[in-house]
C-alpha cells in the first residue's frame, strides 16, 4: 500500500460498521479501520462522514422510539411531499381541490397550515372566493324582456321560411291565432339573426330550389384532372344530366384549349336524340377560362341558357362535384393511370356501370339507365340465382338475378 492511502487510513475516525457506499468500494468498520477498494482510485473521506452520520442519526431515531407506524407513515409522507415541492413545478388544483383543502384547513391549526400544498394567504382567499359565491343572488332575473322559448322561436323561423311573402306583423297575427304572443320586434329580430331578411328580399327561390324544380332540363359539365404514373396531368370535361342522373358524354385530353372545348360541346349534341336536346333548357358551368366564347354560342343556338354558378361555390354545382368524388372513390384512387387512351378506357367502364347498374339516392336507389327495370319479389317466393359481373379487373362488382 502507498503512502498516500497509509495517510488517508491514518485520518479518518474508527467505528463499529459494515456499510457498502457505492458498487466498487466496501468499508469496514472494526477495531482498526480498514478500506479495501476496488477500484483504482482510493475512497474520499467525505464518504466515511457520511457513513457516520447515517449511523448516528440511526442511532437517534432507535433511540426516540415509541412511535406507531401511523406517525412513522406520516413523517415519511411529509418528507416525501417535501422533496416533491423541490422537483415539481406549481401545481394545477381543480375546483374541488380547492374546496377541500379550503374545508380541511378549518381541521388543523393555524401554525400546522405548513404542510399543505399552498400557503396560509392562498387558503384564506380561496375560503373568501365560497363565501362571496354564497351571498351572490345567481336567480336574480335580467333586466329587459323575458326570452322566447325554443319552441316558438323556431315556430317564427318556420312560418318565415314556409311563406316567403309573410311580414313580421303578419307571422304576428299568424301566431295570434296560435294563442302565442310576440311582438312585432321580437319577431324582426330572431328573423335577422337567422339571416331571414324582410318579406321582399324572401321571396325568390333558392339555388337549391331552382336545381329541383328545373332539374328535368338541366345539364351540368365540369373539369378534373387526373394525374398518370409519370406524373403527367389529364383533364377530363363530362356533362352530366340532373334529372337522371346520367353521364351523357365524356372526353380526355392533356391540353383542353378553346377549340378542343368547343368541339366537345358540338359532339354533346350529335350523341344525343332531338328530344333529349329540345328538353334542355340551362347549362349549369363555373367560371373556368377554358371555357371559351365559341363553346357558350354552341349552346346558344340550341336555345340553351349557360348559367354561371357564383365565384368560387363549388356547391353550386354540386351534382358534378359529387359525380367526381365517386368516380375518384370507386375507380380512380384504386388504379394507376398510364395515358390519354388508357384513362379514356377506364372511364368508359365506369361510365357504362353508372349509367346502367349503380343505384343512386336521389333516384330512390335506381339505375339512371337500368339494363333491367326493378321489380320486388314476393315474401315467400324462391330467391333467384344471384350472378356476378366484375369490371375493371374486379374493382367494380355488378350483380344480377340469372335463370336456374
Amino acid at each position: 500500500m502507498t503512502r498516500r492511502s497509509t495517510l488517508q487510513e491514518e485520518s479518518c475516525p474508527q467505528v463499529d460498521l459494515s456499510l457498502e457506499i457505492r458498487p466498487g468500494v466496501q468499508i469496514l468498520w472494526g477495531t482498526d479501520i480498514r478500506i479495501r477498494a476496488l477500484s483504482r482510485s482510493s475512497v474520499p473521506c467525505r464518504a466515511v462522514l457520511f457513513s457516520i452520520v447515517y449511523f448516528l442519526f440511526r442511532r437517534v431515531l432507535r433511540a426516540v422510539g415509541g412511535s406507531s407506524s401511523a406517525e412513522v407513515e406520516v413523517l415519511v409522507l411529509r418528507h416525501e411531499l417535501a422533496v416533491l415541492r423541490r422537483q415539481v413545478a406549481r401545481p394545477k388544483l381543480r375546483r374541488r381541490d380547492k374546496i377541500f383543502l379550503a374545508a380541511i384547513s378549518r381541521m388543523l391549526p393555524r401554525d400546522r397550515w405548513g404542510s399543505l400544498l399552498v400557503t396560509p394567504q392562498t387558503l384564506l382567499r380561496w375560503h373568501r372566493e365560497l363565501v362571496r359565491r354564497k351571498w351572490t343572488f345567481t336567480n336574480r332575473r335580467s333586466p329587459g324582456r323575458p326570452p322566447i322559448d325554443l319552441e316558438t322561436r323556431q315556430l317564427i323561423l318556420r312560418l318565415a321560411r314556409e311563406n316567403p311573402h309573410w311580414g313580421c306583423v303578419r307571422i304576428q297575427g299568424e301566431l295570434r291565432k296560435l294563442g302565442i304572443r310576440v311582438s312585432a320586434t321580437t319577431i324582426r329580430s330572431l328573423l335577422r339573426r337567422a339571416r331571414l331578411g324582410p318579406a321582399p328580399r324572401r321571396n325568390g327561390p333558392t339555388w337549391r330550389e331552382f336545381m329541383r324544380a328545373q332539374a328535368a332540363g338541366i345539364v351540368s359539365c365540369d373539369f378534373f384532372t387526373v394525374e398518370t404514373v409519370w406524373l403527367k396531368t389529364i383533364y377530363v370535361l363530362f356533362f352530366l344530366h340532373l334529372e337522371s342522373r346520367r353521364i351523357l358524354s365524356f372526353s380526355v385530353t392533356c391540353k383542353p384549349d378553346g377549340a378542343w372545348v368547343t368541339q366537345q360541346a358540338r359532339n354533346l349534341f350529335i350523341g344525343l336524340d332531338e328530344s333529349d336536346v329540345g328538353a334542355i333548357r340551362f347549362l349549369v358551368r363555373d367560371r373556368d377560362a377554358k371555357f371559351s366564347g365559341p363553346f357558350n354560342e354552341v349552346f346558344t343556338t340550341e336555345d340553351i341558357q349557360v348559367v354561371l354558378t357564383p365565384i368560387r361555390t363549388p356547391q353550386a354545382n354540386g351534382y358534378a362535384e359529387r359525380w367526381i368524388g365517386s368516380v375518384r372513390r370507386e375507380c380512380l384512387d384504386h388504379l394507376l393511370i398510364y395515358g390519354e387512351r388508357h384513362l379514356a378506357q377506364v372511364l368508359g367502364e365506369y361510365v357504362r356501370h353508372h349509367n346502367r347498374h349503380r343505384p343512386h339516392r336521389g333516384l330512390q336507389l335506381a339505375c339512371p339507365d337500368p339494363s333491367t327495370p326493378m321489380r320486388l319479389l314476393p315474401a315467400r317466393a324462391t330467391r333467384p340465382r344471384i350472378g356476378r359481373r366484375d369490371r375493371l379487373g374486379g374493382i367494380i362488382h355488378e350483380y344480377h338475378t340469372r335463370a336456374a
